[in-house]
C-alpha cells in the first residue's frame, strides 16, 4: 500500500468561473471583477502551467476535458466527486452544490480504462443528496492509504455517519473533528479538510489553530504522531494562502514532490520550508485566478489515481 501515487486525473476547464453556489459556506471564494470568458481564460492558462510543471519531473497526468454543454463552473476540482483505490474500487461521492453533481461523468472512467487502468467496482454514495447529506470525497476526507485512517473535519459537506459509513466500507479508522475558521467575528466550519491539513508519507502540514476543541485537536496529534508524522503548524492566516491545501505526490525515479501554489509556497517561513524540504523538494505554481474564484487550489485540482493497471 502506497501513500503517494505518481498518477493524477485533472480537468481542463471550459467554463470556470465563480460558483455562486458554493459561495454561501466557501469562505476562501471571492469575486473577481472580470468577465466569465476572460476569468476562464486566465483559469486555463494557469492551469496549462500547472500541468507542465508536474509533467516535467515526471508526474503521470492523465488530463481529461470539461463537457461545455455541462456548465460545470468547478469541474477544474475533480477530487471532490470521485476517489480511485488500489483495489479497483472507485468511490463516488454526493456534492453540496446541484450544478457540481453534473461534473459526475461516465466519460472519466472509460477514459481512465483507455489509459490501461482496471476499475473492478463503483461504490456509489450519491443517493444521499436526496437527503441533503454531503461528503466531498477527499476533499471532506482524508487518507492516511498506509495506516488505514481516515481523517475529517465535519461541516455543511461532511456528514459523520456517512464518514463512518465510508470507512467502514473501505475499511479505514475514521479520526473525526471539527475546524473552524472567523468569517465576519463568527467561528465557522471551514468547508474541506484538505484546505487545512496535508497528509505526506513521512510529514503533515495542518493548520491545529482551526481546531476549537483541544480534546479533539489532542486526538488528532496523537493520531499523526503514533503513525511517526512529523507535524508542521501553519497559521489561520497560512491556510488563507492554501498552506493547507498541498498533495505529495511522485515523480521520475520515485523521486516526491510536495506540490502547492504559489501562494501557499510564498506564505511559508523559511523554517517551514526547511521542515518540508528535510522531507522532500516543493513544486509549486502561479494559481491565482482559480483559488480567488474556486475557492480551491492545488490539491482540489488533482484526483490522484491508485487503481491497479490492466
Amino acid at each position: 500500500m502506497q501513500q503517494t501515487t505518481d498518477t493524477i486525473l485533472m480537468i481542463r476547464p471550459v467554463n470556470f468561473r465563480m460558483n455562486e453556489e458554493t459561495a454561501v459556506n466557501n469562505y476562501f471564494q471571492e469575486d473577481l471583477d472580470l468577465k466569465n470568458a476572460e476569468i476562464n481564460k486566465k483559469a486555463q492558462e494557469e492551469f496549462d502551467a500547472f500541468v507542465y510543471k508536474l509533467r516535467a519531473v515526471g508526474i503521470n497526468i492523465v488530463v481529461e476535458n470539461d463537457d461545455e454543454l455541462m456548465d460545470t463552473p468547478d469541474s477544474i476540482f475533480p477530487n471532490n466527486w470521485v476517489s480511485f483505490h488500489s483495489n479497483g474500487d472507485v468511490a463516488l461521492y454526493p456534492m453540496f452544490a446541484e450544478n457540481r453533481r453534473k461534473e459526475r461523468r461516465d466519460e472519466v472512467f472509460i477514459r481512465l480504462e483507455q489509459e490501461g487502468f482496471k476499475i473492478e467496482n463503483i461504490v456509489d454514495y450519491t443517493s444521499a443528496e436526496n437527503e441533503g447529506i454531503f461528503l466531498e470525497g477527499t476533499g471532506s476526507l482524508l487518507l492516511d492509504r498506509v495506516n488505514s485512517k481516515a481523517y475529517c473535519a465535519l461541516s455543511p459537506r461532511a456528514d459523520e455517519d456517512l464518514f463512518i459509513e465510508f470507512c467502514e466500507d473501505f475499511e479505514y479508522t475514521p479520526v473525526v473533528f471539527t475546524a473552524n475558521q472567523t468569517v465576519e467575528g463568527k467561528r465557522l466550519p471551514i468547508y474541506h479538510t484538505n484546505v487545512m491539513m496535508c497528509l505526506a508519507e513521512t510529514f503533515a502540514v495542518i493548520c491545529l489553530d482551526t481546531i476549537d476543541d483541544k480534546k479533539e485537536r489532542k486526538n488528532v496529534v496523537k493520531h499523526l504522531k503514533q503513525d511517526g508524522k512529523e507535524i508542521i503548524s501553519i497559521t489561520e492566516a497560512q491556510m488563507h494562502q492554501f498552506a493547507g491545501n498541498m498533495l505529495q505526490l511522485r515523480g521520475e525515479n520515485k523521486q516526491r514532490y510536495l506540490v502547492m501554489s504559489e501562494a501557499a509556497h510564498k506564505s511559508l517561513t523559511a523554517q517551514q520550508i526547511k521542515a518540508i524540504e528535510k522531507h522532500c523538494p516543493i513544486l509549486s505554481s502561479s494559481l491565482e485566478t482559480i483559488e480567488t474564484c474556486g475557492g480551491g487550489s492545488a490539491r482540489c485540482m488533482m484526483a490522484e489515481v491508485f487503481l491497479p493497471k490492466t
